[in-house]
C-alpha cells in the first residue's frame, strides 16, 4: 500500500474504472483504491491489474491481482472491441477479477457479477419480454453468477410488485417533500441530513421556502393539469420538526395539491425519540395513511454505539402510540448488520417487531459512510455477521406473511448484500416501487431533495436541490431557473396516451 493506504489499481487500454471498482468493493469492504495508468505506480505487494488490448477485431483481456507478494492471473480472448460492444468486453474483465478474489479471498459474493443497485429491474424487464422463470433464472445465473438464493429473492419481488407497476398513470407524478434533519446523526448515516443541534436556528426560514417551493409546484402541477399519485414525507426524520412545523407544511401539501386523489401518502416519522402523541395526531389529521417507525434495533447496547438517544422499549411505545392514534398501515425498518449486533440480538429485533404486527416491514443492510475507517484491515475482508442476519430475515418474514415487493443495493454494504423491503398482501408502497422502477416522475421540494423527470419514452433527467438547509434559504431564487424543464416534462406526459 501507499502512503494513503490505497490499494494500487492500474487499469490498461481501458477506462473502466467504475466497474472494475465495483467489483473489487465485493472482497475489499471498505478498501480504497488508487487508480492509474501506469506498472510503474505499483509500490508495494498488493495490487490489481485490468488491461485490455485490441488486435483485428478482438480483444485481448487480462486481470492480475497480487496480495501479500501472492500472485494470480487469468486471460481471455472476444470476437469483440470496445467500439463494437464496450459492456460486453467491460463485463469479460471484470468476471476475470471476479474468478481470481473469488479465489485468492474465499469469498464468494451472492450477487455475483451483479453490482447495480436495481437488480429486480433486470428481472421484471425480462418477464416483460415474455421470458419464463427458469430462462431467466438461466440467463441471469449465466451472465452474473447470482447464487439461486438471490435469484429467488429477485425474482417474487419482481412477481410482488408488477400488479402494481401493471396499474401506475404513466401521466401521474409523486411528490416527495424533503425535512433533512434529525435530533443526531447516526454513526452509520450516509444521507444528507442535519443536526437539530446546528439547524434549529435555520428552521423557520427554512419551512418558509420550502412551503414557497410547494406553491410553485402546486401551480405548476394544476397548469399542467396534472395528477398526483402518491406523496412522501422523508429526511432525516421529519419528526426532528415542532408538531406547529409539520401542520404548516402539511396544510401547505393540501392547499396545493388535490390529495383527495391521491391512492398513498406516507409520512416517514422515524427515530422514535422525535414521535410525540401531538405531532402524530397532526400527520394524520393532514392526510398520511402511512407511517413509518424506524428502530433500527431493539438491542439498547447496539443503540447506544450507533449514536441513538433512544431504548428499544421507547421504540416499542412509539410503534403502539401510532397504533393508538388510529394508524392502520405502519412500516417500521431494522438494520442489519450494526456495529456490536450478534445474529441473536438481530433475531429477537426482527421477531419481537413481526410480534407487534406492522403492516410492512424493510430490512436494510448496514451501508457505512467511511466505510475505510472501519474496514481496511485484514479482518474487513471476512464475511460478517450481516450475511447471517439477511438470511434470516427473508425467510422469517415470508413465513410469517410478508412477501419481497421492493429492494435495492448501495455501494459499500456490507457483503454487497441487499435492502428489501416486506408488506402483507395489500400494503406494499407504491412510492417504493415507482422510485426504484424509475417508471413514474418524482417531483421533489426541499433542501436535497431530486426531482426525477421521466419523459415520454423512458428518458431520465434528475434535478437537484441545493444540498444544505443555509444554501437553499439564500439560494432559493436559482431553484425557480430549474423549474422550466419541470414543466416541459410534464406537459409532454400529458400528451401521451395512457400506459
Amino acid at each position: 500500500m501507499n502512503d494513503n493506504n490505497k490499494m494500487p489499481v492500474i487499469l490498461i487500454g481501458n477506462s473502466f474504472k467504475y466497474e472494475v471498482e465495483a467489483t473489487l468493493k465485493m472482497f475489499f469492504h471498505g478498501e480504497r483504491f488508487a487508480f492509474s495508468e501506469s506498472e510503474n505506480d505499483i509500490p508495494g505487494e498488493d495490487f490489481v491489474i485490468a488491461s485490455t488490448a485490441e488486435d483485428n477485431g478482438s480483444t485481448q483481456i487480462s486481470a492480475e491481482v497480487s496480495l501479500g507478494g501472492v500472485r494470480k492471473s487469468l486471460s481471455d480472448v472476444l470476437t469483440c472491441t470496445v467500439e463494437s460492444d464496450k459492456g460486453k468486453v467491460e463485463h469479460e474483465l471484470c468476471r476475470l477479477l471476479f474468478h481470481i478474489l473469488r479465489e485468492m479471498t474465499g469469498i464468494t459474493p451472492p450477487w455475483g457479477l451483479m453490482t447495480g443497485i436495481r437488480p429486480v429491474k433486470k428481472v421484471t424487464e425480462l418477464i416483460a419480454q415474455g421470458l419464463g422463470k427458469d430462462e431467466i433464472e438461466r440467463r441471469l445465473t449465466e451472465k452474473y453468477e447470482l447464487s439461486p438464493k438471490k435469484f429467488r429473492l429477485a425474482y417474487e419481488t419482481a412477481v410482488n410488485q408488477l400488479p402494481i407497476l401493471d396499474r401506475i398513470d404513466s401521466r401521474a407524478v409523486s411528490l416527495y417533500v424533503s425535512i433533512p434533519f434529525c435530533p443526531t446523526r447516526c454513526s452509520y448515516c450516509s444521507f444528507v441530513s442535519h443536526s437539530m443541534d446546528s439547524a434549529i436556528k435555520l428552521m423557520p426560514e427554512y419551512v418558509d421556502a420550502l412551503c414557497r417551493e410547494l406553491v410553485i409546484t402546486g401551480n405548476i402541477v394544476r397548469e399542467t393539469g396534472t395528477k398526483v399519485d402518491t406523496v412522501y414525507f422523508g429526511g432525516g426524520t421529519p419528526t426532528s420538526i415542532s408538531a406547529e412545523h409539520i401542520r404548516r407544511i402539511m396544510e401547505c401539501v393540501q392547499e396545493n395539491f388535490d390529495i383527495g386523489s391521491v391512492r398513498e401518502y406516507s409520512f416517514e416519522a422515524g427515530r422514535p425519540d422525535t414521535i410525540t402523541e401531538e405531532k402524530l395526531r397532526v400527520i394524520k389529521e393532514l392526510g398520511a395513511q402511512r407511517i413509518s417507525v424506524n428502530p433500527q434495533t431493539l438491542n439498547d447496547d447496539v443503540l447506544r454505539v450507533i449514536g441513538r438517544r433512544h431504548s428499544g422499549e421507547d421504540a416499542i411505545r412509539a410503534f403502539e402510540l401510532a397504533r393508538k392514534v388510529g394508524f392502520t398501515n405502519i412500516n417500521t425498518d431494522l438494520i442489519a448488520g450494526l456495529p456490536t449486533e450478534s445474529p441473536d440480538s438481530f433475531r429477537h429485533t426482527l421477531d419481537t417487531m413481526i410480534g407487534l404486527d406492522p403492516e410492512s416491514i424493510t430490512v436494510h443492510t448496514l451501508t457505512i459512510k467511511r466505510a475505510a475507517d472501519l474496514y481496511r484491515d485484514e479482518a474487513g475482508r471476512q464475511q460478517s455477521p450481516a450475511a447471517e442476519m439477511v438470511e434470516y430475515s427473508v425467510e422469517k418474514l415470508i413465513s410469517s406473511g410478508y412477501l419481497p415487493y421492493y429492494m435495492y443495493r448501495q455501494k459499500n454494504t456490507l457483503d454487497n448484500l441487499e435492502n428489501v423491503g416486506y408488506a402483507k398482501k395489500g400494503f406494499e408502497s407504491c412510492y417504493n416501487i415507482f422510485i426504484m422502477d424509475e417508471t413514474q416522475t418524482i417531483l421533489g421540494a426541499g433542501c436535497a431533495a431530486s426531482t426525477k423527470l421521466v419523459y415520454p419514452g423512458g428518458r431520465l433527467e434528475r434535478i437537484h436541490n441545493y444540498k444544505f438547509p443555509y444554501e437553499y434559504n439564500k439560494r432559493f431564487d436559482n431553484l425557480l431557473e430549474k423549474k422550466a424543464e419541470v414543466v416541459e416534462c410534464l406537459k409532454k406526459i400529458n400528451c401521451t396516451p395512457l400506459r
